[in-house]
């Protein structure tokens, strides 16, 4: 592409630990981090902006007074040595930079403003009779918190920039930062800046929930940006919406553009998808198929099936209603009782936020409610683990009949893809109509409507009692689909649009 890369995330694709009075490193998790460290990997130059989350981040960014870190990204990570680190040493190396951020300001910036607000606005939480109540706190987060974590960060990748002569691709990610495009673009005209956001952008309404200076300052923040990414077609409108709206600016619906004075900024569509390569070698290794086989011989065969959900305790997962659906299932449905066990991989999450923790009590609560009145010979048909095991999750995705996803609002949702690529008994993906999967996978899905339960439990009803022929029609179809559009392909898209950019 011939410019150098520099990226923000905020969460890093390496993580410091201290085990046993020895440092180790720890590679992150997920197709976003195998996409990004692989475009790392193809280029000369690119460095890796992101916090610094743990201890020994904190002391690894210290030893290097906040420079680059020149990481050897192999399957277990590591600091690369001086001549490792030297350039045209043969040692494929990714340069990554830890923040460290004040705790006070982090907290503020993370678990005030990012998580709940912008999460809940975004993915329609908020029950607007009731909450939410912005006062003084919110007030001082915003400007002690996210806006001077945003000008800290902004501060980290214009000294990157600058150091590459004012000139490289910014790719900045997710709800985090989306005041540090303008700053980068006040102090660095000459870079091109992307800005992508993983979650839902919700239409003008939504947005006046928050203080009028405080949604036009994130607005404009963003519209620093040459191009502004999103899922789906439905989100990138919705944010032209709101800079129309809400900022009086001038925009193109049918060019998918907003003029910013003698700017233009596009709004683009980029569905993300997983590294489907990488999770076929997992699904086939021997833990996981070890796994596997005894979870089938456990749950499948003589007439029994097992539904799957694997999720956050986000309320945004909507796995409070997901649960009600089943239990009406089964009481409409007798015979059934015995014979369908819902087995729930979930991970509890941001668990320093107070909503978060209320929510984990009430699924609690309805699962002990329906293993009370459906046990049946010991054996309750709700199998809840709160545990984050990605292996075992695997392994449940190759044999489950069904897979629940009933979100209120998702971006993307990719716990639906990787699901239908490793199925080996042709799983029916029951998919809420609110996420973005849904406009590549709703096709071959059993649909979820997610705020009514009785029609979550007719269309469960359906999926389980589905014929071999039906199902393996549309789990293969899902799993074409995926197999075609993964991970690779969706960040070849985006760097075919900013190569678009630079062309004179």
């Amino acid at each position: 592409m011939g410019l150098p890369v520099v990226l923000l995330s905020h969460r890093a694709p390496v993580s410091f630990r201290r085990e046993g009075g020895e440092r180790t490193a720890r590679r992150g998790a997920g197709g976003l981090v195998t996409a990004l460290v692989g475009l790392a990997g193809q280029l000369d130059d690119a460095v890796w902006v992101a916090a610094a989350s743990t201890e020994e981040d904190i002391a690894v960014s210290r030893e290097h007074q906040g420079e680059d870190i020149p990481l050897v990204m192999d399957a277990t990570p590591r600091i690369a040595t001086a001549e490792e680190a030297e350039q045209g040493s043969g040692t494929p190396c990714l340069g990554i930079r830890l923040v460290d951020v004040e705790a006070k300001a982090h907290e503020d910036f993370y678990a005030v403003v990012a998580n709940p607000l912008l999460w809940f606005v975004q993915h329609g939480l908020y029950g607007l009779s009731t909450a939410p109540v912005l006062g003084q706190r919110e007030r001082e987060a915003f400007e002690e918190g996210y806006v001077r974590v945003n000008e800290q960060f902004a501060e980290a990748v214009i000294s990157e920039v600058q150091s590459r002569n004012g000139h490289a691709l910014v790719m900045l990610h997710d709800y985090h930062f989306y005041l540090v495009a303008e700053r980068v673009r006040e102090k660095c005209p000459d870079a091109v800046i992307t800005h992508f956001v993983h979650i839902p952008w919700p239409g003008p309404d939504a947005w006046r929930v928050l203080p009028k200076d405080m949604r036009e300052r994130l607005l404009n923040g963003l519209l620093g940006n040459d191009v502004v990414a999103f899922h789906t077609e439905r989100f990138a409108r919705n944010f032209l919406l709101c800079a129309q709206e809400l900022l009086g600016l001038t925009v193109d619906l049918a060019a998918m553009t907003v003029r910013v004075g003698g700017r233009v900024v596009s709004a683009r569509t980029y569905p993300i998808s997983i590294d489907v390569e990488s999770l076929e070698e997992l699904a086939q290794s021997p833990a996981v198929r070890e796994r596997a086989d005894r979870m089938e011989a456990q749950l499948c065969g003589e007439g029994r099936q097992f539904l799957l959900r694997v999720d956050r305790t986000d309320p945004s997962k909507n796995i409070v209603r997901g649960f009600l659906a089943f239990g009406l299932l089964l009481e409409q449905h007798p015979e059934l009782i015995g014979k369908v066990t819902f087995l729930a991989f979930l991970q509890p999450s941001r668990l320093d936020v107070q909503e978060y923790i209320d929510y984990v009590g009430q699924i609690g609560a309805v699962v002990a409610r329906i293993n009370a009145k459906y046990t049946r010979e010991g054996h309750g048909p709700i199998d809840l683990r709160l545990q984050e095991d990605f292996a075992t999750a695997v392994a449940a995705y190759t044999v489950c009949d069904v897979l629940m996803v009933n979100s209120i609002a998702d971006g993307m949702n990719l716990v639906a893809k990787e699901a239908v690529a490793v199925s080996r008994r042709d799983a029916v993906l029951a998919l809420s109509e609110s996420t973005g999967a849904y406009e590549e996978l709703g096709a071959f899905a059993v649909t979820l409507h997610p705020f009514d339960v009785q029609q979550q439990a007719d269309a469960l009803y359906a999926a389980l009692t589905m014929s071999e022929e039906e199902r393996r029609g549309l789990s293969s179809a899902a799993a074409r689909v995926v197999r075609e559009n993964d991970v690779k392909k969706w960040l070849d898209v985006q760097l075919a649009d900013v190569r678009a950019l630079l062309e004179p």
